[in-house]
């Protein structure tokens, strides 16, 4: 085996310097005196400078012997070096003289330094034994280590984010809880709706996601708008659960009223003019309109048609015709168009009773309507046999002429003739609207 000089590393050591540290044999780093490894380039410098320091300790141990005061090195050989196996044993140091007790306890801890240093040097030679006889820096520095079992493989982590095609960008799933009963929530306030025990802080459960606050109240009476509007008369279902389908009878009935209802919509618009109109004139107030001229088809000499509109219940117009006079006619006529709601016809040749039956009574009259666009209209007036003015509802806007012919008579006879005594027209005040 090779001799080793104390304090001189041979392979991957660290050489002792003279102010104490070692230096790297790989890379020449400066290396402290007890550094285990190079910090430049990894190297294990521990072996040798428990080598160096073995031989040094020997030296000293040599030189407390010799001279405990603290004499001058003595120089080491190759004969001398200590931790040798073909070295020879050195000579009995001569006995010295009485020592202090400072010199003493220096004494004493060179010996104690010494036999570390033969321990350490003994633990080296056996492991530089059984490492093998290669001078390779790597392999020496691996028979030092202490031997650590490789790691167990571990499983791959799951990627936080999913691979995707470059250029498409794919929105992560979300992640939806199943609910379920919580954990530590025992003694918890439960739900009013299932009775699962939740946190007290929580507003909702966590199973059927109702408000805590709120508790299943019994379902009272609609107000009647919800029940005309709801036809399907029904609870509403809850989230998740299917209606049933209606079919038969109501469900017909349904789809009729809403047509129903449909149609009456459509009316309203189309004839909302006209509503408005009548609901106007239900509420103004009435004026007498009197024609601007009359015309009849035939007159009996001294009756004049002029006598039926005159205003007067003493006068009367007849055609002069015996029987009913079907198809005679009396017409006034306005200058400006005229908007008329009303009509009173006086029928005989007076008011009194004890007078009707001088002449024949209209019972039917057909009132044929010009109005200023050209347009004619006919309305029917159906009269009682009685005395007086007989009020009959008569709108019709933008008259210009009025055509009243006979149809039919009460009493008629040979010797008799229809007389009509008094038509008066009533429109709007102009206090209330203007034309």
């Amino acid at each position: 085996m090779t001799r080793q000089t104390p304090g001189t590393g041979t392979g991957a050591g660290a050489g002792a310097r003279r102010d104490g540290t070692g230096q790297c044999a790989e890379c020449g780093t400066r290396a402290e005196p007890d550094q285990p490894f190079c910090d430049s380039c990894g190297a294990v410098l521990g072996w040798a400078d428990r080598a160096g320091a073995t031989g040094g300790a020997g030296g000293a141990g040599g030189a407390a012997e010799g001279d405990p005061a603290g004499g001058a090195d003595e120089p080491s050989g190759e004969e001398g070096a200590p931790g040798t196996t073909g070295s020879a044993p050195s000579a009995p140091p001569a006995p010295a003289a009485p020592a202090t007790p400072a010199q003493a306890t220096q004494a004493t801890q060179a010996t104690q330094a010494t036999q570390a240093a033969q321990a350490t040097a003994t633990t080296s030679m056996l492991t530089a034994a059984v490492a093998p006889a290669s001078d390779d820096t790597a392999a020496r520095a691996r028979s030092l280590l202490v031997p650590v079992a490789d790691p167990e493989p571990r499983e791959a982590a799951a990627p936080s984010v999913a691979p995707v095609l470059p250029g498409r960008s794919v929105a992560d799933r979300p992640q939806v809880r199943t609910p379920g009963r919580e954990t530590g929530v025992e003694g918890g306030p439960p739900c009013p709706w299932c009775a699962t025990p939740n946190r007290p802080d929580r507003h909702f459960c966590g199973v059927c996601a109702m408000p805590l606050s709120g508790s299943p109240a019994a379902p009272g009476r609609r107000p009647w708008w919800r029940r005309v509007l709801d036809f399907r008369n029904r609870e509403t279902p809850w989230a998740g659960d299917r209606p049933r389908l209606r079919r038969g009878f109501g469900y017909l009935m349904t789809w009729a009223l809403w047509a129903l209802v449909l149609t009456l919509l459509i009316a309203a618009i189309v004839h909302a003019d006209t509503a408005v109109n009548a609901v106007r004139d239900h509420f103004a107030r009435r004026t007498p309109v009197g024609p601007d001229a009359v015309e009849a088809s035939h007159s009996y000499p001294g009756n004049d048609p002029q006598l039926a509109f005159d205003k007067l219940n003493n006068t009367w117009w007849g055609p002069g015709v015996s029987q009913s006079g079907a198809g005679e006619w009396v017409e006034a006529r306005f200058d400006q168009p005229t908007r008329l709601l009303d009509v009173i016809i006086t029928p005989g040749v007076s008011t009194r009773a004890d007078k009707l039956s001088q002449s024949a009574l209209p019972r039917r009259v057909e009132a044929v309507i010009t109005t200023s666009d050209g347009r004619t209209s006919t309305r029917v007036l159906t009269l009682d046999q009685a005395a007086g003015g007989q009020r009959r509802t008569f709108r019709a806007a933008d008259v210009t002429s009025v055509r009243f012919i006979l149809r039919s008579a009460y009493a008629a006879a040979a010797d008799k003739q229809v007389a009509l005594a008094e038509i008066e027209f009533f429109g709007p005040s102009n206090s209330s609207r203007s034309q």
